[in-house]
């Protein structure tokens, strides 16, 4: 398995190590309700170098971009970031991924850890007839999550410059910073060379910023019903299916996949489900009032900020009950479920 730069400071702190796509990762430290709670009440930091960056670079980056995504990149100004699914010519999901727009000329391209190489394959095939260049960075840079209602004060502790907005980013001398975050809190992601990012993890945890692992930012997004790929999304679903209607931008000239999801019907339907009683978790299959199967459970857990079990669910839009009442099927066992038209918490981002 691969290691981050910031391996031996997991070990020294006693994180539970596990595998993650690949790679050894901190799936906790203290335990994860203690991490939640410091994330959503203070401050706390993520390891999340096993992610994917490429660099793009070129007169006609944002052209590409434009082309390449469904959602819209190129009116969106320099300094800003833009979520977006990734998708194939038949309109189903590849990964998701963020554009980080840092200059006229130049794009920070995140992805998710699993999917690299497969992104980096997808993506040189269909650059060749733009003018712009893609390199693949993910081996260059470490990267640190930090969330929190205090972030922003820790960040000027370091001295540390930092965007203003949500969804922005700014490239210094030495980092590239981000406002973005998988939380629902208010956070910033700091890429950098690893010998940096190393530095400024001691700085962090000199000023008690709480060390979290997978566990708790699993928790943490699904409480603000973020998607993960290979739950939410994967290559045998569309963005419509998908809740991510609003990232395909149809008025556009074109796109990978506009044709397809233009005549599209979806098949699928994502719900939000809260349980009062029973944890439900992915895989689990969700029934209407009648017992019939209609769908399943692609994430879930127990809630640490509601004290109860939260779902998404993907249910078949040919199957949909229309008096929305849910039960999940836990060992064998039936619990009703509630669905929520909102995320489960609304988080603090600024």
């Amino acid at each position: 398995m691969k290691q981050t730069s910031l391996f031996e400071e997991h070990k020294s702190l006693g994180a539970k190590l596990a595998d993650f796509a690949g790679w050894q990762m901190p799936i906790q430290y203290s335990s994860v309700k203690d991490e939640v709670i410091a994330v959503r009440k203070n401050v706390g930091v993520f390891d999340v170098s096993h992610m994917g960056e490429f660099i793009i670079e070129g007169a006609e980056t944002y052209e590409f971009l434009n082309y390449l995504l469904p959602n819209e990149i190129e009116k969106p100004a320099v300094g800003k970031a833009v979520y977006s699914p990734l998708c194939n010519s038949q309109g189903t999901i590849i990964d998701d991924l963020i554009v980080y727009k840092l200059e006229n000329q130049k794009a920070l391209v995140c992805v998710n850890a699993s999917n690299i190489e497969k992104d980096f394959q997808w993506i040189s095939e269909q650059i060749k007839n733009f003018n712009c260049q893609m390199t693949n960075k993910s081996e260059s840079y470490s990267l640190l999550a930090l969330q929190g209602p205090k972030a922003q004060e820790i960040l000027k502790k370091c001295s540390l410059k930092y965007p203003d907005e949500y969804y922005s980013c700014l490239e210094t001398d030495e980092f590239i910073l981000a406002r973005t975050g998988y939380t629902g809190e208010d956070g910033f992601e700091i890429f950098g060379p690893h010998e940096k990012i190393k530095k400024i993890w001691k700085q962090l945890m000199e000023l008690n910023v709480t060390p979290c692992g997978l566990a708790a930012r699993d928790v943490l997004r699904l409480e603000v019903c973020f998607p993960l790929y290979g739950h939410e999304l994967n290559d045998e679903v569309t963005p419509l299916d998908s809740a991510l209607k609003w990232t395909v931008k149809m008025n556009k000239k074109d796109f990978i996949g506009k044709k397809l999801l233009s005549e599209y019907a979806p098949k699928y339907k994502l719900i939000k489900l809260i349980l009062d009683k029973g944890v439900p978790r992915q895989g689990y299959s969700v029934l209407n009032d009648s017992g019939e199967v209609v769908g399943e459970v692609t994430s879930g857990t127990m809630s640490v900020s509601l004290g109860k079990g939260i779902a998404l669910a993907r249910i078949l839009v040919n199957k949909y009950p229309q008096n929305d009442i849910f039960n999940v099927q836990i060992r064998n066992q039936n619990y009703l479920a509630k669905k929520t038209p909102k995320a489960f918490i609304s988080g603090g981002h600024k």
